[in-house]
């Protein structure tokens, strides 16, 4: 006997009755049928109603819907607006969202550490008779470090997880950025070799807060989580631009650089006992919340000492996809437009609009007031278009394309600005779109390859890098031989342009078979 709704087993149906005749059929109808034999007609045979032959509609399975926000407990999920606020509050006092602030203050410092230099620079070239090549060079000598340590850092990250990596990251960054002024006491090489060591303990902050983010939240958050993160990542240029100037002229060029490695010690000696790897390792986590983050997803868990874990990343298999390559384009070009706005912008406000440095901090920092603003808002638009069933690939598309189609145009309006409010304005523009990549490439790393999103965030990474000491450097070498910045923003938006196209023809937002023989 079948029951309602149950798959008839694949055998062969009884012949059914004759129904050609036009004379009423003898059959019971359907509802005598079912009160006869106690169940209803199997799924083979047709009802005939008023002379006309009609076929029970089709069983089949509903498609796969992105899961909702989460109904806390005790909320009625008919409840409407106040299952969505109680939702909302109960996001906002989620162990996760302290994970995901956690990751933005560790970010800040980050950015903060690395900043530091784009304001120190002036000063330095002038104390030191640095031509703008030279400054382009100790300006780029933070990349050589970045540049070492991503693909091998990300792998650390796969192996131990992003809580144990991140905490040795800011430590390292935050001793190097801590002895910078004994370093330059002594040479210009020491203090080269501080800013190298800054850059590759910073190659790992990006692989850990992905790693982290990966863990902690569920799809359907993922992209607001990624933006609470990168908001803190751009406040720290903010407040490396902005208290940099007032730090030194009270204690003197060196003054930020000892002050923002305390704060990194700090930062430490709070992450290791207040946060835990995964979910399911916090001591504090509600059931509730563990059960919503870790249901319908598959954490990629560490396995220590396993064969698994151990085993080298298939390099050639991620290279051999184009999906990868489309990340590894757009990280580049990412990188070129970020570091050459971040290095030589308050720079370009006092050479070319003559302001004094703190002027040209403040119009340097404010655009990334509006990165970290535009980047949560990014993230939340990001979210909301996959829940409401958006496809993932369709989205990744769209915030990718704003986020280099936009900084392409602003650029071109910075170029042609008269004076340093409209070039601010057009560059706040530039910077503020340019944070919907996070809800782009940043978080398609986790979607097409869960397994090895460490590694391939560090290879991108890696072409990232040397994007940004190629951006980096030509922009000191182009105003040397040809006086002016407005050629390189031109180059650098055509190759905004260039990116997006190659983005939108290649990227997806499905899990790519990278194991398998595909």
């Amino acid at each position: 006997m079948t029951l309602p709704g149950q798959l008839l087993p694949l055998t062969r149906p009884p012949p059914a009755p004759p129904v050609l005749s036009s004379r009423r059929s003898r059959c019971p109808p359907p509802a005598a049928h079912a009160h006869a034999w106690g169940s209803p007609p199997p799924l083979w045979r047709a009802y005939r109603l008023n002379d006309r032959f009609l076929h029970p509609p089709r069983q089949f399975r509903a498609p796969a819907r992105a899961p909702r926000a989460p109904t806390p407990p005790g909320v009625s999920a008919a409840g409407g607006g106040e299952a969505r606020a109680a939702a909302v509050a109960e996001f906002v006092t989620s162990e996760r969202v302290k994970v995901a602030a956690m990751l933005g203050l560790a970010l800040a410092l980050c950015n903060a550490d690395r900043v530091v230099m784009s304001v120190a620079i002036v000063p330095l070239s002038q104390a030191y008779g640095w031509t703008p090549s030279f400054a382009g060079v100790v300006q780029s000598s933070f990349l050589w470090g970045y540049l070492m340590s991503p693909i091998i850092g990300g792998a650390l990250v796969d192996y131990y997880g992003g809580k144990r990596v991140m905490a040795y990251g800011v430590a390292l960054w935050s001793l190097a950025t801590f002895l910078s002024p004994w370093a330059a006491g002594r040479s210009i090489w020491l203090f080269l070799f501080t800013r190298v060591l800054l850059g590759i303990a910073e190659g790992v902050a990006l692989p850990s807060m992905n790693n982290m983010v990966l863990r902690w939240f569920p799809n359907t958050e993922r992209s607001s989580a990624v933006g609470i993160a990168m908001a803190g990542f751009q406040l720290g240029n903010t407040i490396g631009l902005l208290l940099s100037p007032i730090i030194m002229s009270r204690t003197g060029i060196f003054g930020p650089f000892v002050i923002f490695g305390l704060f990194g010690f700090l930062w430490v000696l709070v992450w290791i006992p207040a946060i835990s790897g995964t979910p399911g390792e916090h001591a504090q986590i509600s059931a509730y919340e563990l059960e919503y983050i870790t249901k319908g997803q598959k954490l990629v868990k560490p396995q220590i000492g396993s064969a698994k874990t151990k085993k080298v990343p298939p390099f050639s298999k991620l290279l051999s996809k184009w999906p990868t390559w489309a990340l590894i384009s757009a990280n580049a070009m990412h990188s070129w437009g970020y570091f050459v706005i971040l290095s030589w912008m308050p720079v370009y406000f006092k050479t070319i609009y003559h302001v004094n440095l703190r002027e040209a901090a403040w119009f340097s920092a404010l655009p990334w007031v509006m990165m970290a603003v535009l980047g949560y808002v990014a993230g939340l638009v990001s979210d909301t278009l996959v829940r409401n069933g958006t496809n993932i690939t369709l989205t990744r598309k769209i915030m990718q394309s704003i986020g280099f189609l936009g900084p392409g145009i602003a650029l071109l309006g910075l170029n042609a600005a008269k004076s340093p409010i409209i070039a601010s304005a057009w560059l706040t523009i530039a910077v503020g779109l340019k944070s919907f990549g996070h809800s782009g490439f940043l978080v398609n790393l986790q979607e097409i390859a869960p397994q090895y999103a460490g590694v391939l965030h560090g290879m991108s990474n890696t072409a990232g890098t040397f994007a940004a000491i190629l951006g980096t450097v030509g922009a000191g070498f182009f105003v040397d031989r040809m006086g002016s910045f407005r050629g390189f923003l031109i180059l650098t938006s055509l190759l905004y342009f260039s990116s997006a196209l190659f983005w939108d023809i290649f990227a997806t937002g499905e899990r790519v078979d990278f194991d398998g023989t595909g």
